[in-house]
């Protein structure tokens, strides 16, 4: 029986530790793993050979600063995770192994709008078919993780607002596809899986306080604290969208005028072009038109830039993030979207908090809430399941 305050229950601790951060990171040296958990190098050094010998981790030579170093990561054996990314055009899934490594992914044109029936059962068909390709047994699968374009009531497991979804509504998302995967399911909204996947693959490495701004059919925020995604107490936390810019302003989806979402959104930016540039447009289109030198797109683009830098001047003077990473297609802007969110944040942030800021495009494109989807379950998923094999095998090496 272990006792808290025992060697048994402290080597326990420092096992999941170990596992914890190399889960999270996706590989680590032994040095920076000693950093990251505040161990001593030969502690880390005994647990890392228990671990490999229990097959919870893999350890290869690799080099840092010059210098020979051995990398750890989870066993690709350990199982597998799966990203389902709903979009309100699009669905898309990914499947990864606990070494962060995608190893299949795939995408396919979808109105999430008109029924949810429709699209997890969609998706149903879109994970199974993916596994297969993979060639790993179904039984591997550890978790899904789950990501809708709306917020996720806390307490209910419901989506937050029937006006963004309202064919979704009364449904649990996590439940509905659990109970067709047999698997445990993690869901959340588009913009914290983007910011997840931003923060662990992409323009977010590196920084443990940041805001992904998503600019597609809505605007939402994502927000870092601390290294942990921010949900507030009933998961609305982010909705920068619905920010007022002015009260006497377009009428908003949400009931409000003059919102953010109203000045910047691809439903209200696109009719300001399509008289000009046809009803077919696009904001991919948009961007791409802009880019090409094209006078209004690059209007408008700079317009909406400087809407978007006014949110973000709020947020950086409510939370004083040390960098805002923007997503969806509008990011493709580059510098045309970029520069004026910039002049916005210096004109309306604190001084001290805007040059503490830097504002970049998403590394990830369209593939960060997939690859979000993928880092949530493995932040949820636990470190037991991963010991077992290792207290099993191993004498342990009480540390």
């Amino acid at each position: 029986m272990e006792t808290p305050g025992s060697q048994t229950s402290l080597h326990r601790a420092n096992l999941e530790r170990v596992v914890r951060a190399v889960r999270m990171a996706g590989s680590l040296t032994q040095a920076e793993i000693a950093r990251s958990t505040g161990l001593s190098a030969a502690t880390v050094s005994n647990i890392v050979r228990e671990l490999k010998d229990g097959g919870t981790v893999e350890v290869t030579p690799t080099s840092a600063g010059g210098r020979r170093a051995r990398s750890v990561s989870l066993s690709g054996d350990a199982g597998i995770v799966i990203g389902v990314d709903f979009g309100h055009t699009h669905l898309r899934v990914a499947v990864g192994n606990l070494a962060h490594q995608v190893l299949a992914e795939e995408s396919e044109p979808m109105d999430v709008d008109a029924s949810a029936a429709e699209g997890f059962g969609r998706a149903e068909r879109l994970v199974k078919r993916l596994i297969e390709t993979t060639g790993i047994s179904p039984d591997k699968v550890i978790g899904v993780g789950l990501g809708v374009p709306g917020p996720i009531d806390v307490e209910s497991g419901t989506l937050g607002s029937t006006s963004i979804l309202p064919g979704w509504t009364g449904i649990n998302p996590s439940e509905e596809l659990a109970g067709r995967l047999g698997v445990p399911v993690y869901v959340d909204n588009d913009a914290n899986l983007g910011a997840l996947g931003e923060l662990v693959w992409g323009s977010g490495r590196g920084v443990r306080d940041l805001a992904y701004i998503k600019v597609a059919s809505g605007v939402g925020a994502g927000l870092v604290i601390d290294g942990n995604i921010y949900r507030g107490p009933g998961g609305t936390a982010g909705e920068i969208g619905h920010i007022t810019l002015d009260e006497s302003g377009p009428v908003c989806r949400c009931g409000n005028r003059g919102c953010l979402e109203t000045f910047t959104a691809a439903r209200y930016v696109l009719p300001l072009l399509q008289p000009s540039h046809g009803p077919d447009l696009t904001m991919e289109r948009v961007v791409q038109l802009a880019r090409g030198g094209d006078p209004g797109c690059r209007r408008v683009i700079g317009d909406v830039g400087r809407h978007i830098g006014s949110g973000v001047a709020n947020l950086c003077n409510l939370l004083n993030p040390s960098r805002v990473v923007l997503g969806g297609s509008l990011a493709e802007a580059g510098e045309l979207v970029l520069a004026p969110i910039r002049d916005s944040v210096s004109r309306y942030a604190i001084p001290s908090a805007a040059r503490q800021l830097s504002v970049l495009p998403g590394a990830l494109g369209g593939r960060a809430e997939v690859l979000g989807a993928l880092a949530l379950v493995l932040s949820e998923m636990g470190d037991s399941p991963l010991l077992e094999s290792s207290l099993s095998t191993a004498t342990p090496v009480f540390t």
